[in-house]
């Protein structure tokens, strides 16, 4: 049960029990006595114990509103008290002129006070007038009704002054006190209604019990503990109560809402019924014979000069409105008519009522063929359906919902928009929608540009702006959706990816505007090499992906030989299509194509379909490019293997596990040490020693995903090797040991960007080492790719004083074009013509052309990997100048090169000698 029906009821049963007992005379005299006297003393009491501690625990406007009813209750519970203490305690009659009138004349102007403040104050001086020529027409008329009926005869008994004095004040002040109520009951606020509504009506119960004792048929049989004490103590218990009332009854505002402007009618016609009650009170007079008294006609007077004031002013009030109103009526109409915004107002069935002037400009139809027009026959019918579901929700929230929601729809176009962006015949309008008397108003603007720009917006967030075709990103999610399986045969899914080999060339010598010239009719080509129903994209740079959905990739998962055949044949097919000649930049240009094809196995995600056809893509560049590969899951394998020992690698790098050896190069004719070639060891925390063949197996550059992380730890190692050994070998120069040292270091590392020739240049100068005892040693060169570059570094390495090896001279093509264009001094051969030297005399020719080649361009000749004493004989005798191998010496660490030094030569081996080895 709601606390607030409960303290009703309690209340109720209080006042009913006190109405009982004093209408059953409490029993006996002596108890009529006290409940009469010292039971309304303690009611009023408890009233003012109850405003004044709320008052005082409570902050707010209202605060001291409370505490003039509290004042206002205390006077009344000592007037009783005294009252109490003639009858009870003295056991006397109450004299005529008492401490207890003093105390009940006290009783209305702290209410009156309190009234004023509960009221809701005018903002203007008319309104302050108003107020109180409102006061005083119902005060007046309140005057001369009760003079007519009641005063009259007090005031001309002849009593005396003071009697006759007391007699007309409770009256008075209660009239004042009534006009007071009445007057400000239609001002009140709405903060607290229902607290100062139960105020207001223990006020009126108050004066109302007073009006009756007043009056000349009560006055004379009054006794304490009667009926009418009942009224008093329903007073005092309901102001007691009124400040807590609780937030329960709040929930009855909407249905007082209802009721508001009744109140307001009947607060408008207040003046007018007071003063008709005025002219009731002079014609009573009349019609009872008796001369109008002069106190009602003073009254009526100006009852009725305050009635043609107020209306005055009222009359003027209104005319200030009315021109403020038509001000602002006209302020909104151009508002409205100037506004870029076209609002709509319609009827609740729909039919457009009003359409304001800028439905021209932005829907291109005049607003008056709007006008009468069905709504929904102006909405694109797609849209129809959910527009008309969100208005209705929109209609069927409460009133304490949402004030207004947006929709966005299309919105016929008219003749003046055809041709534009309306040239399909739509717009796309947004529209804020807000209640208007049961109907709509719609505040709506064209978005329609907006509407094309987000979608090119998303399209260019998804698409390749170079080729147009979908990104990474959306061919993920394109895969995703193939691998739910959405359609028929989407389980038959396949990825291919491509890289187009040799594009960096072409960016390098046509330009990159050819580049992308080039790449975009790849795009093409791509997209009119596959189905409708498969999808092609820019995963970025020269890399392409496919997806090959239902039976391009096979028609069923039993048939896997015949869905890898037919794959193969549409990856070949496409590798053909890409590896045909370009017309770029003016010129024409070729490139080749590897494709990885990776299938969709059960529980396959997009990531590793993707990352599968990435790795079959690099084993194709692995394996020699322009062909196709597809994925195995040993490739996954081998990438997890590469990627713990690049992790393996960078902890040694970390943890200084790396150290330097160095292998003698000998001079073949006198046995000589001339030189010293360094060589990176990883000698691991178990303290086994690994050579570079076993933790740089994988091939430089491949370009595929996992070469990522090899080429940057192979930089990384690189720059060591390079640090130790200018290092080291400026250490053996500060010594008196001037022997130069070569470095080995691949193409690929010198046209790193991180091994620019400055970087050598400020090695050599932070150690102190000449750039002559410096030789770079240049492995694994391309001239397919980066030789631009390469060449440019090798000519300022040459220009510091660095010398410059050509290592695996005679493998091949890539070594005759590397000496044709790089600044070379020093000619290596490979490690394949020395194999097998000693045993076929083919080689032994090869050999001996490439030691004369060699001789013919002024070039240094030497030999890596002698580790026979016969391969030395035969390349001493070839003219051979250099040789580092088993043959003569095993790479040294730093204190057994000293050892080496301090010989100064090796002993010429024998056809059956072994290798040297130094103690």
């Amino acid at each position: 049960m709601p606390a607030g029906l409960v303290a009703r009821m309690v209340l109720a049963l209080l006042c009913a029990g006190y109405a009982t007992g004093a209408a059953l005379g409490w029993g006996s005299h002596r108890v009529a006595l006290i409940m009469g006297d010292f039971g309304l003393s303690a009611a009023a009491f408890a009233a003012a114990f109850s405003c004044l501690y709320y008052a005082r625990i409570r902050r707010g406007r209202f605060r001291p509103a409370w505490l003039m009813f509290g004042v206002s209750s205390a006077m009344a519970g000592v007037g009783n008290g005294v009252w109490g203490w003639y009858e009870v305690v003295l056991r006397r009659p109450v004299p005529e002129v008492s401490m207890a009138d003093f105390f009940f004349l006290l009783f209305a102007p702290p209410a009156v006070i309190g009234l004023l403040v509960l009221a809701r104050r005018p903002v203007t001086r008319a309104g302050w007038i108003c107020l109180g020529l409102d006061t005083w027409l119902i005060g007046g008329s309140l005057l001369t009704i009760s003079w007519t009926l009641a005063l009259a005869h007090a005031a001309g008994d002849g009593d005396p002054v003071p009697r006759m004095a007391l007699s007309l004040a409770y009256p008075m002040l209660d009239i004042v006190l009534v006009s007071m109520v009445l007057a400000l009951h239609f001002r009140r606020t709405a903060a607290g209604r229902s607290a100062i509504n139960t105020a207001i009506g223990a006020l009126v119960l108050t004066v109302l019990c007073d009006a009756l004792f007043t009056s000349p048929l009560l006055q004379e049989q009054y006794r304490s503990g009667q009926l009418l004490d009942a009224g008093w103590f329903a007073g005092s218990v309901l102001l007691a109560y009124a400040p807590w009332v609780g937030r329960a009854e709040e929930a009855e505002r909407g249905r007082e809402e209802g009721a508001r402007p009744l109140a307001g009618h009947i607060g408008a016609l207040a003046p007018y019924l007071a003063a008709g009650v005025c002219t009731l009170g002079i014609l009573y007079n009349l019609l009872d014979g008796r001369s109008v008294d002069r106190v009602v006609l003073m009254t009526a007077c100006t009852v009725v000069l305050a009635l043609v004031v107020r209306q005055a002013i009222m009359l003027l009030d209104n005319i200030s409105l009315t021109r403020e109103l038509a001000h602002k009526e006209n302020h909104f109409r151009s508002l409205v008519q100037g506004s870029s915004d076209v609002i709509m107002i319609a009827a609740p069935s729909g039919v457009l009522r009003y359409v304001s002037p800028a439905a021209l400009g932005v829907y291109g139809t005049d607003p008056e063929e709007l006008e009468g027009c069905e709504l929904a026959g102006l909405i694109h019918p797609d849209d129809l359906g959910r527009v008309l579901h969100e208005v209705r929700r929109f209609l069927s929230a409460p009133p304490g919902g949402a004030r207004s929601i947006r929709i966005e729809c299309r919105f016929r176009a008219g003749r003046g928009r055809r041709g534009g962006f309306g040239e399909d015949g739509w717009l796309n309008v947004e529209s804020t929608v807000n209640r208007h008397h049961n109907g709509l108003i719609f505040n709506s603007r064209d978005v329609t540009e907006r509407v094309r720009l987000q979608a090119q917006l998303q399209h260019s967030a998804s698409h390749d702006s170079l080729t147009d075709l979908p990104n990474r990103a959306l061919f993920t999610e394109r895969v995703g959706h193939a691998l739910g399986g959405r359609r028929a045969g989407d389980a038959n899914a396949a990825v291919l990816f491509i890289d187009l080999d040799g594009f960096k060339a072409v960016n390098d010598t046509v330009g990159h505007a050819a580049g992308d010239e080039l790449l975009i009719q790849a795009g093409r080509r791509l997209q009119e090499s596959i189905r409708s129903g498969d999808s092609a994209a820019r995963l970025g740079g020269d890399e392409f992906a496919v997806l090959l959905v239902g039976g391009a990739a096979g028609e069923g998962r039993a048939d896997g030989v015949g869905r890898e055949r037919r794959t193969r044949e549409v990856a070949d097919r496409l590798r053909v299509r890409l590896s045909e000649p370009y017309t770029a930049g003016g010129v024409e240009v070729r490139v080749a194509a590897s494709i990885g094809v990776a299938f969709a196995e059960p529980g396959s995600t997009p990531a590793e379909l993707m990352r599968n056809a990435d790795l079959a893509m690099y084993r194709a560049k692995q394996a020699g490019k322009a062909r196709v590969e597809l994925y195995a899951p040993q490739m996954q394998a081998e990438v997890v293997r590469r990627i713990e020992l690049a992790n393996r690698l960078r902890s040694a790098l970390d943890d200084g596990q790396f150290t330097l050896v160095h292998q003698p190069v000998v001079e073949l004719s006198s046995g000589r040490l001339a030189a010293l070639s360094a060589q990176p060891r990883w000698r691991s925390a178990q303290g086994v020693v690994h050579t570079p063949a076993e933790f740089m197996q994988g091939p430089p550059d491949t370009g595929g995903r996992g070469g990522g992380q090899d080429r940057a730890h192979a930089a990384e190692l690189a720059r060591w090797l390079l640090e130790a050994t200018v290092e080291q070998a400026a250490e053996r120069y500060e010594a008196g040991i001037g022997i130069p040292v070569t470095v080995r270091l691949s193409a690929a590392r010198l046209t790193d960007r991180s091994m620019s020739p400055q970087l050598v240049e400020a090695l050599l100068v932070r150690h102190g080492l000449p750039a002559g005892a410096l030789t770079v040693e240049v492995a694994d060169s391309d001239a397919r790719a980066g030789m631009d570059e390469l060449e440019r570094r090798l000519v300022a390495l040459r220009r510091l004083g660095v010398r410059i090896a050509l290592d695996g001279f005679g493998s091949g093509h890539a070594a005759i074009a590397a000496l044709r264009r790089l600044p070379v001094d020093v000619l290596k051969l490979d490690r394949g013509l020395v194999d097998g030297l000693a045993e076929s005399p083919r080689l032994r020719a090869i050999a001996a052309g490439m030691i004369g080649i060699a001789g013919e361009l002024g070039l240094d000749s030497a030999a890596e990997g002698v580790d026979l004493p016969e391969q030395a004989e035969v390349l001493r005798a070839l003219g051979c100048r250099h040789a580092q191998g088993m043959a003569y010496c095993e790479p040294l660490e730093e204190e057994r090169v000293r050892d080496a030094l301090a010989l100064g030569a090796f002993a010429l081996p024998e056809e059956d000698a072994s290798a040297i080895a130094l103690t």
